[in-house]
């Protein structure tokens, strides 16, 4: 009874335990050849992408139980990667913990690009930037899978789960709750490297 126990506290575990998003590079792949992004986790999967063998900073925002393949963005679409050849970078970048990424969402289309205890600039479509301060992530209390970002007065809220934008074939491992001006924004985050 207490393997049942265990077994559900594993599955229970939050989110946050999970690695990625991350910044993984490309490893293991012959200078000549490419890495094939394919359409389902599988190597008898149509490829509808690739990724060159000295990528670096590529965003990996799922993994296939056992990690055995990861989710990546090209070509405006999502696919998967065998995990045979990622290498995630350190560890101050795993788990997205990274200084720099980008957020966005639509009605109104808005981004918001952050760069942790320098700066933000948020723009709504069609309208002029706003520069913001940006503080540094921090987790919630009592809660493994969120963060807050103050951004001068306003904040954001970080949750690390699939999102998807509605409007492409992306896939995102963040999601976003922005409280800015008043106003609330809801979006998709991708990490940038370093």
């Amino acid at each position: 009874m207490r393997w049942l126990f265990a077994l559900l506290l594993v599955f229970a575990a939050p989110l946050a335990a999970d690695p990625v998003p991350a910044l993984f590079d490309v490893i293991g792949v012959a200078a000549d050849d490419v890495l094939n992004v394919r359409e389902e986790p599988s190597a008898g999967s149509e490829v509808i992408g690739t990724l060159a063998p000295d990528a670096v900073g590529v965003e990996v925002v799922d993994l296939t139980f056992g990690g055995g393949w990861g989710r990546v963005n090209v070509n405006e679409m999502s696919g998967w990667v065998s995990m045979r050849y990622m290498q995630q970078q350190s560890e101050a970048d795993g788990v997205w913990m990274t200084q720099r990424f980008i957020c966005s969402g639509n009605e109104p289309f808005w981004s918001l690009t952050v760069e942790q205890g320098v700066g933000a600039q948020f723009q709504i479509l069609g309208e002029a930037e706003q520069a913001l301060p940006a503080g540094l992530l921090k987790p919630g209390a009592g809660v493994n899978d969120r963060y807050a970002l103050t951004l001068g007065q306003n904040v954001a809220i970080l949750r690390q789960m699939q999102c998807h934008d509605g409007m492409s074939d992306r896939a995102y491992g963040l999601d976003v709750g922005l409280m800015l001006n008043g106003s609330l924004y809801g979006g998709c985050c991708t990490l940038l490297p370093n």
